[in-house]
């Protein structure tokens, strides 16, 4: 398998970002860590071992980004509107600087193809891959969000601004009424799955939120409740990543 390992300086936060891309060609994949979780997650957590087959194949190829969590919504130090602020600052490093590389690399991988992203995460990775779909779904064709809260208020609670409500899908979604937004999400692949076991109850919550809003604007998605024993980690989050997978590859 390819493996490289790449370190860039943003112009938007102001500091170098690191990211490792694995494959050499097939479906763009950009996936984010869990909270707090570095660019090395997703695959210490054994998710690359897990899409090898798919990876080696030339079927997909895998960006895992790193965050910026410890300066944005899950920062101890700094205010609200500080952490939003810090937040925007990523949103437009992942949207102008990340993606915009990743739409030229894999268009040069896949004899010169234009592309579209499958964009996935796991728990925070959840909702930063949905905040992203949602908010820039041109970029976009299929969404996999595993164990995911799709609202701020997880991260700050009643608190509303205009930069908040622009990363809170589930407050700007039931109002949304640009069809243009609209018939880009109807026409893309949209999984949101979570499990019903520990540590999943306000995963569970805002999943059921999440569909009933996308059911409510006529968007088709595959919203799927895993078991009982389902919980919120790993080995969970490798049986179903493999799953959604090969379902959208084929």
């Amino acid at each position: 398998m390819r493996i490289s390992y790449h370190k860039e300086y943003s112009h938007n936060l102001g500091r170098d970002m690191e990211y490792k891309i694995y494959g050499h060609a097939g479906k763009p994949m950009l996936v984010f860590p869990t909270s707090l979780g570095r660019f090395y997650q997703y695959e210490d957590s054994g998710m690359i071992d897990t899409l090898s087959s798919f990876i080696e194949a030339g079927k997909l190829q895998i960006w895992a980004c790193d965050s910026l969590d410890e300066e944005t919504f899950f920062s101890t130090h700094w205010n609200n509107e500080d952490r939003i602020h810090r937040h925007e600052q990523y949103d437009k490093y992942i949207a102008h600087e990340l993606i915009p590389g990743i739409l030229h690399e894999s268009k040069r991988s896949n004899g010169g193809t234009d592309q579209r992203i499958l964009i996935s995460g796991c728990s925070m990775g959840a909702y930063y891959s949905a905040s992203f779909f949602f908010r820039y779904p041109h970029y976009f064709d299929t969404l996999i969000a595993l164990s995911g809260v799709y609202s701020t208020y997880y991260f700050f609670g009643d608190y509303m601004s205009g930069n908040v409500y622009l990363n809170s899908p589930l407050h700007y979604l039931p109002g949304l009424t640009n069809e243009h937004y609209l018939n880009q999400y109807r026409s893309s692949t949209i999984i949101a799955c979570v499990g019903q076991g520990a540590y999943e109850d306000e995963m569970l919550h805002e999943t059921r939120l999440l569909q009933e809003v996308l059911a409510q604007k006529g968007i088709p998605a595959r919203i799927d409740y895993w078991g009982h024993d389902v919980s919120h980690d790993w080995p969970w989050w490798n049986k179903q990543i493999h799953y959604y997978v090969e379902g959208c590859l084929g």
